[in-house]
C-alpha cells in the first residue's frame, strides 16, 4: 500500500497519561495499523510523558490550558492538526474529547466521526452532557460507541436521532499477566516481600474512591496496599492513610508502563476496585484475567462485565460498609476455593473480551456511511 492511498485514522482524547481510555487508544492504534491504516493520536495536552516516545502523537498543549486564550490557542492547534492530517476517519473518546474534537473536526472538513462515550453518565457535568446529547442528535457524530449493556440502557431514552448511532462494542484487552512469582514481582518494584498485598491499578482521583481501600488497613496490621497510578487525589489519599496511622503500609507507585503493570499485577494477593461509576472496568478485568483475585463496587457494570457464561469472576460489595469490604477481602485471601473459582473464571475473560473483534468492529464502522 502507497502512502498515498493509505487511509488515516485520527485518535483524539484530552489528556497524554496511563490511563483506562489512553490504553483503549493505544489499542486501537495497534490494531488499525495491523489493518494497513496509518494513525494519528491527538491529545489536547500532555499530562505525563507515557505517549512521549510514541510515534505519530501530537500534544495540541504541552500542558493544561488554564485561561481562555490558552484553550482557544489549543482548539486552534487540534484544528490545524486536522487540516494538516486529513483524516479519513476520526475517533474520539470520552465526554470532553467528544464534545470539543468532533466540532473542530468537522470544521476541518472530517466526514466520519465515531465518539466514544468512557465516562460514566452520571459523572459527565450536567452542561457537558447537554451538549453530547446535541451534537449526538444533530448528527455532529456519526456513530456513538458504548462498551456495556449497562452503557448502552443509559443513552436508549436519548432522542431517536441519537440513539440510532449507539452502537454497543464491548472493550477488548491485552493480557496484562507477567511470568513473575510474587516475590520476583515484588522486589522488582520495591514492594515488602512478606506482607499480604492489596492493590489497585486506577487515575488517583475520588471518582476511584481509593480512600475505601486504604480505610481496609487499620482492620488487619499484616495488609498493606499498592497503588499504581498518578492523579490529582495522591495528596488527599496520603494524608488519609497518615490519619489512620497506615502511610507506611500504603505504596504509591505512580504511573506504569505495561511491562511493570504485570509485574504490579503479579505481586498482589487481592485486587480492589472500589470505583463509585465505570462504564466498563478495564482494570479488574485485566487484573482477574492476570489471575488476581477481584473485590468490586458492586456496580451493575461490574456485575456485567466480570463475568463468564454467568459465572463471576469477582466478589462485589458495598465499598462504603468497611466492614462488610474487609470481610469480602477475608473472604478472597482466607478461602481457597473461592480463590480459585474466581481465578478460573477471570482466566477466560480473554475468550469474552478478544482484542480482534473490538478492532472488527470498529472497522466495519469506519466503512459505514452516517445514518
Amino acid at each position: 500500500m502507497t502512502k498515498k492511498s493509505q487511509k488515516t485514522v485520527a485518535i483524539i482524547q484530552t489528556q497524554a497519561e496511563n490511563a483506562g481510555a489512553q490504553e483503549i487508544a493505544r489499542q486501537l492504534a495497534s490494531g488499525f495499523e495491523a489493518r494497513g491504516w496509518r494513525t494519528r493520536q491527538i491529545f489536547f495536552f500532555r499530562r505525563t510523558a507515557s505517549f512521549d516516545r510514541d510515534d505519530n502523537v501530537f500534544f495540541c498543549a504541552a500542558e493544561r490550558p488554564r485561561s481562555i486564550p490558552g484553550v482557544l490557542q489549543t482548539i486552534r492547534a487540534l484544528h490545524g492538526e486536522l487540516r494538516r492530517q486529513r483524516p479519513d476517519a476520526v475517533v474520539t473518546l470520552q465526554h470532553y474529547g467528544n464534545v470539543i474534537a468532533a466540532p473542530v473536526a468537522r470544521l476541518a472538513g472530517a466526514r466520519l466521526i465515531i465518539a466514544n462515550q468512557l465516562s460514566a453518565p452520571e459523572v459527565i457535568p450536567r452542561g457537558v452532557a447537554l451538549v453530547d446529547k446535541a451534537l449526538g442528535t444533530i448528527g455532529a457524530y456519526d456513530h456513538i460507541v458504548v462498551n456495556s449493556a449497562q452503557t448502552a440502557a443509559a443513552y436508549s431514552a436519548y432522542p431517536a436521532p441519537y440513539a440510532r448511532r449507539v452502537t454497543r462494542i464491548d472493550h477488548g484487552f491485552i493480557d496484562k499477566s507477567a511470568a513473575l512469582s510474587r516475590s520476583d514481582a515484588r522486589e522488582r518494584l520495591g514492594l515488602p516481600p512478606d506482607v499480604t498485598l492489596l492493590g489497585c491499578a486506577a487515575r488517583l482521583c475520588p471518582l476511584k474512591q481509593l480512600d475505601l481501600a486504604i480505610a481496609l488497613l487499620p482492620r488487619n496490621e499484616r495488609q498493606h496496599l499498592a497503588l499504581a497510578g498518578q492523579g490529582p487525589d495522591r495528596a488527599r489519599l496520603e494524608h488519609h492513610a497518615q490519619a489512620l496511622g497506615v502511610r507506611e503500609r500504603v505504596h504509591f507507585l505512580g504511573e506504569l508502563d505495561k511491562t511493570a503493570l504485570g509485574a504490579f499485577l503479579a505481586a498482589l494477593d487481592c485486587f480492589v476496585f472500589p470505583s463509585a461509576a465505570e462504564t466498563f472496568g478495564l482494570a479488574p478485568v485485566e487484573a482477574a484475567q492476570a489471575g488476581v483475585p477481584v473485590v468490586a463496587n458492586d456496580l451493575d457494570v461490574l456485575r456485567e462485565v466480570l463475568a463468564v457464561d454467568g459465572a463471576p469472576c469477582a466478589l462485589f460489595v458495598d465499598a462504603r460498609d468497611t466492614a462488610a469490604f474487609a470481610g469480602a477481602v477475608g473472604r478472597v485471601l482466607g478461602d481457597s476455593a473461592t480463590r480459585e473459582a474466581l481465578t478460573a473464571t477471570g482466566r477466560r475473560l480473554v475468550e469474552r473480551y478478544p482484542l480482534e473483534a473490538m478492532i472488527d468492529q470498529f472497522m466495519r464502522l469506519m466503512e459505514t456511511p452516517s445514518t
